[in-house]
């Protein structure tokens, strides 16, 4: 069997699936996340790997149990939170707890970046931007905040990579993770002297660069000890991939053209190509794929977090879908008819915004405000968000009228609908929503020669099982709401900033 890690932000997600796709058990394992100040995001890397380990175990035991079953892996292989900053000293231990994807204390040194360096030289240098997420500004940060922690460095990786480091000893990272670094030539696939240098720190200090289903390694024969596997089975684990490029994979988003929603935590719009694209203003990521070839990306901070915050802090409620039922139960007369608008930046915004400083409100409530009119706007409002992100890429001439969908907040038939009509596109349901975790089993299986490729996989392992069509008279009302909801950022920014 192969096994899929997602390594995520409140969790690391284990997957064990046969070469022809069968997914035999999936196991979690929660960890925490520390908030030191306002705005601030880390988590100790130890936290990680213990959890990792931990999860292992305990899916080998599920799948297995106390039978005859060999515990036979064949091949591992990672998606995980991506611009994590990870750094250890010369006797490979961690310095500082790692600063994540959505910590946002580095706004003087992403401006830094866009306004002294200059947007057009960090295009060049990289086909990005600096925004407030990536790693670079976090390393400039610990620089100036912190030197001595930044004198010690002796390796420099990204969160996934720490767990392979763990289990192989291989020091690598691949394309696609590293793309979000601000520190990759993406386009050339390999470090910029330019950024390295502008960071302070060498290619000495950064891991191997490969494909996603590159083989790196071997898992070390003391953790195979510790997980109860025989020694004499090795099991290859393959460099991985960012979690967006790892779920893309897992809808099969593959070759050019493909398209996928990822309506987690954060949300993504993932657009495949093969070849290296950047917009005009560089709203979108271009970045590496785990296929071997290129992506555009729009990335909002809050996404399936912005209903998981109504619910839980607001409505103090756990029953997201009896809260989403009388919209459900009389969806012709409520949806595309909401007076109530929700800008779905809790924790600032990337794309297409790229403002750490921005936050969420609630617009045209009055005395009638129902209850269900701002739960539908949260809906409504994360919507709007990625097809903002849509509307950059139909600047580009890009061509998008069916899009996969997978995340925890694409389980909710009415949100599905939503998205469907406001951004106007065919949204595909595949059987197994595994996100990154099924990703990484299908590139350990690459990696491991049962496929020839990323795409062979993906077209015998993905299976569609539903799709949502767009409805004429939603997607007219939607498009009235979305030219509205367009307008409000640009009025509220100066307020935020």
């Amino acid at each position: 069997m192969f096994i899929g890690v997602d390594l995520g932000t409140s969790a690391v997600k284990l997957l064990a699936m046969t070469s022809d796709g069968t997914i035999l058990k999936t196991h979690s394992v929660e960890y925490p996340i520390s908030f030191p100040k306002s705005g601030w995001s880390e988590q100790n890397p130890e936290d990680w790997y213990e959890g990792t380990i931990r999860g292992l175990r305990e899916l080998l035991d599920e799948v297995c149990g106390s039978s005859d079953i060999p515990r036979m892996i064949e091949g591992l292989g990672i998606g995980g939170q991506m611009h994590g900053l990870v750094i250890l000293d010369d006797q490979d231990a961690v310095i500082r707890p790692a600063i994540l994807w959505n910590d946002g204390r580095t706004t003087k040194e992403t401006a830094y970046l866009n306004e002294v360096i200059g947007k057009d030289k960090l295009s060049e240098y990289t086909g990005n931007i600096a925004f407030a997420g990536f790693t670079a500004p976090k390393i400039l940060w610990v620089r100036d905040n912190e030197p001595e922690n930044f004198a010690k460095i002796n390796k420099l990786m990204l969160p996934k990579d720490y767990i392979v480091y763990r289990l192989t000893g291989a020091y690598t990272s691949d394309y696609s993770d590293a793309s979000g670094m601000l520190l990759m030539d993406v386009k050339n696939k390999c470090w910029s002297k330019e950024m390295l240098e502008i960071c302070g720190i060498s290619d000495v200090e950064m891991p191997v660069l490969h494909d996603s289903f590159d083989t790196v390694g071997v898992v070390k024969q003391d953790v195979m000890g510790s997980l109860g596997l025989a020694k004499d089975a090795p099991i290859r684990v393959v460099a991985g991939a960012g979690d967006n490029a790892a779920a893309a994979v897992g809808t099969g988003t593959v070759g050019a053209g493909g398209c996928n929603l990822s309506l987690g935590t954060s949300g993504t719009l993932f657009i495949s190509n093969d070849s290296f694209t950047v917009d005009d203003r560089n709203s979108l990521h271009s970045f590496a794929h785990a296929d071997g070839g290129y992506h555009l990306m729009g990335c909002m901070l809050s996404a399936a977090s912005c209903n998981k915050w109504f619910m839980d802090e607001i409505l103090e409620s756990k029953d997201y879908a009896a809260a989403q039922q009388d919209i459900v139960e009389h969806a012709d007369e409520k949806l595309g008819e909401n007076p109530v608008f929700f800008m779905p930046y809790l924790m600032g915004e990337r794309s297409p915004h790229n403002n750490p400083l921005v936050r969420a409100g609630f617009l045209g409530m009055s005395m009638d405000t129902s209850r269900e009119d701002m739960i539908q706007a949260v809906l409504e409002g994360v919507a709007f968000g990625f097809r903002d992100s849509l509307e950059v890429a139909r600047s580009q001439g890009i061509v998008i009228n069916t899009s996969n969908i997978c995340g925890g907040g694409a389980k909710s038939p009415l949100w599905r609908r939503i998205i469907a009509n406001v951004m106007n596109v065919s949204l595909t349901i595949q059987e197994n929503d595994e996100g990154p975790a099924l990703g990484g089993a299908i590139l350990a299986a690459v990696g491991c020669g049962v496929f020839g490729s990323v795409q062979e996989a993906a077209d015998k392992l993905v299976k569609v099982i539903d799709t949502v069509e767009p409805e004429a008279e939603l997607v007219s009302k939607y498009e009235e709401k979305y030219q509205r909801f367009r307008k409000l950022y640009p009025m509220l920014k100066d307020f935020y900033n």
